[in-house]
Formats: C-alpha cells, structure tokens, sequence
C-alpha cells in the first residue's frame, strides 16, 4: 500500500504540473519532418535518380554513405513516401520497401519482410532462406511493380553475416519477367566495400551518395525548428540550444545525438519541475546518454565483434596486440559455435570498435622489428561485464579462462 502511495504522489505530481512539452515525439530521431533543412542537394539528387520509376523504368541502384545522425534514413524515407505519392498521380506502379538490417538481424528475416511487402505471409521459422527467397520473387513477379528495397544499416548485417543475400538481391532482375527491382543500400560505414565481394559491390553502388556530418550551425537551426514544435514557447534557453548543438557538432555533427540532447534535458528539467530548460539541464543530460549510448552499442554489436571485444576484454592488459587477441578470439569461437574471421577481418572489426570508443588501438613503432598495433579497452571492465553477462549467450564466455595468454606467457620462459 505504501509503495502504491509513492506511484500514486509521482503520476499524480507528473499530470498536475505544468508541461514544458507541446509533443516531445518531434525530438525522436525516427520522426520525419515537413522540411529537412539542409539536405535540399542531397533530396535533389536522390530524387533525380529514383525519378525513372515514373515512366515504368527501373531506376539504378544506389548506396548511401555518412555518419551516423546525417540524415541518411530521413532523406530516403521523405524522397520515397513522395515518390510514391506521385506515382499514384501518374499512375506509376510503384512500391518500396525499408527494412532495417541491423533490427531484422537475419537473412530470413530480411526476404520474410519482402515477402510480407508484397503480400505474401511467412513463417517466423521453419523454412528455408533459399524457399523464402523464391516465394519473394514468385510473388513480386506477379505483382508487376517496380520495387525499390531500401536496406539500411546493411553494413551490420554483412559484417555478421556475410553478402550472399545481397548477391541474390543484386542478380533478381534476370529471373524476373514482369517487375523489376531497384535497391538503395545505406551504410554507417565508408570501408563497407571491404566487407563486400567485388561483384555484388559493382553491381550495388551504380550510383553513391555521400552525406557529410552537419556543422553547429545548421544542428542549431535544426533544433531550432524542432524545439518550435516540440516546447512551450520560451522553455527553451538560446544558451541551452547552443550548447546542444555545440556539443553534437564536436560529435561529428550528428543530429540524432542533438536531438536526443534536447529531448532528455527537457525530461530532466520536466523532472525537476523547472521553467526553463538550461545548459545544466543539457550537462545532466549528456551524461544519462553517454552511459546509455555505450550500453547500446554494446548490444548492437555483431556477433563477431562481440567476441572481439571479449578477446581484449580476457586478455586484461594494459595493451595487446592483433596477434594475441586473435589467438583469445579463435578459442572464444570454438566456445561459442562460430565461424572464424581471418586476422585481416578482425583488424577491420578492431578499426570499427575503435572509431566506437569501445578500444583504442593506436600504432607503434617497434624499432628494427617495424611497427605493430596496440589495442586496449576504453570502456570500463564492470560494464562489460554488465552488459554481456545479462545475455544469456554471452554470460558464460565472460568466466572463460583462455589458453592463448598462458601459452605465450610459457613461450617467453
């Protein structure tokens, strides 16, 4: 009864008090605006490449690459709703499709949702990859559309998985009679071609597109718009605003981190019963999302770059180089069941967690026996430990005593 008391006083406080919010779902970084200000050129030249699907012609295939919070998703999602719109007036058979690799987390997850897409109903499991597949395009061939898959975050799913689905993606228009289909890939990830056959690479990237991070002025003014929509008139300080966009441009300028600065400071002011939302507002909140985002990007991590981490998180040294974290991460994949990666694979997946601030692996000199690299963790080990450890998966690989450091440590003797 007592502790029922303490919820009611908190709703009942929360609903009484006075609301500095008007709709904080426009602070979402899922939410697309009327305008995206600017991102004119880059809604320019996308539009001009999908525009062929108007006059029923099959638009080429397009990548799109930048940072995370550069408005890659928003300006593909805000050209296609359009495009599709437009289809309609014109009478266009026109559809796509946006699939989130990293959520969908599988090859038959990724065809299940195509197929759903063209109303065709699968299985959560049971079959196949390769009957899934040939469902999807039986289906889509007798719909008689042009299709355009919007695959983003692909990198994640290639780095986990490998690139066969996009092969079949890529090689679809020559079994199909009656639809045609179109792909635009978009990727966190400039080095992604690393991960990707030649073959399946030439045939994805006809055309590319490239999205700078914004500068602190053009945050500024995009949080500027949002907090319009998004607060009480004159909630918002000029000085908490500024620090918000400061602090997302020295983040290479990702928008998603601003907005996501701006939502959860005026939570904390809300919290605090405050009138205005202030830069020590915007300071508290930095920190909530700090501890937040690293926890995120740990479980978002792939399967292997997991395993990586726990290499350098075993070995437990101050440094270790590629070469012994190698050998801890081959006797985690023989514990987990996994396929191993080359060494050069691994050395990618090291460079992915340090450009993370998960490790930080720095190069250096070695004299006459040239130059090796160096990788420690940035992270502390108690959230690792945190982390994994509620992951049934992962929980008894953190108690795991390699062999690899003993071994070498008798080497030396």
């Amino acid at each position: 009864m007592e502790f029922t008391n303490v919820l009611d006083d908190v709703f009942d406080s929360f609903v009484n008090r006075i609301n500095i919010f008007k709709d904080r779902e426009v602070l979402r970084h899922d939410y697309i605006p009327d305008k995206l200000p600017h991102r004119e050129d880059q809604i320019r030249l996308l539009g001009e490449r999908v525009a062929p699907v108007l006059k029923d012609a099959r638009c080429s295939n397009i990548f799109i690459y930048g940072k995370t919070g550069t408005g890659k998703t928003a300006v593909t999602k805000y050209v296609l709703s359009h495009l599709e719109a437009k289809a309609k007036q014109y009478g266009a058979q026109v559809k796509f499709c946006y699939i989130n690799c990293r959520m969908t987390g599988s090859e038959y997850r990724v065809f299940a949702s195509l197929s759903q897409s063209v109303g065709i109903s699968i299985p959560f499991t049971g079959l196949s990859v390769e009957e899934v597949f040939t469902r999807f395009r039986t289906s889509l061939d007798t719909s008689r559309i042009l299709f355009i898959i919007v695959l983003d975050e692909v990198d994640a799913l290639i780095k986990e998985k490998g690139d066969a689905f996009m092969y079949e993606l890529t090689r679809i228009n020559e079994t199909l009679a009656k639809s045609k289909v179109s792909i635009i890939g978009i990727s966190n990830d400039l080095r992604l071609k690393e991960f990707l056959d030649p073959r399946v690479f030439s045939s994805l990237s006809e055309e590319e597109l490239v999205f700078r991070p914004y500068d602190a002025s053009e945050l500024r003014n995009i949080l500027l718009e949002r907090s319009k929509l998004s607060f009480q008139d004159a909630v918002l300080t000029d000085s908490a605003l500024s620090i918000c966009s400061a602090l997302a441009a020295a983040e290479h300028g990702d928008a998603r981190r601003a907005l996501d600065l701006l939502r959860v400071a005026g939570e904390v002011a809300e919290r605090q019963e405050a009138k205005n939302i202030t830069v020590d507002h915007v300071h508290q909140a930095e920190k909530h999302i700090e501890h937040n985002r690293v926890v995120e990007a740990l479980n978002n991590l792939t399967l292997h770059s997991k395993l990586v981490l726990l290499s350098v998180y075993h070995l437990n040294k101050s440094s270790a180089n590629t070469g012994e974290i190698y050998d801890v991460y081959n006797e985690l994949c023989g514990e987990f069941g996994a396929g191993l990666l080359t060494q050069r694979r691994l050395s990618s997946l090291v460079n992915e967690l340090d450009s993370m601030g998960l490790v930080n692996a720095k190069v250096v000199s070695m004299g006459r026996y040239g130059r090796t690299k160096k990788i420690r963790l940035e992270i502390s080990r108690a959230l690792i430990r945190d982390v994994f450890g509620a992951d049934k998966r992962f929980s008894h690989i953190l108690d795991y005593k390699p062999q690899a450091p003993q071994k070498n440590s008798l080497d030396k003797r």
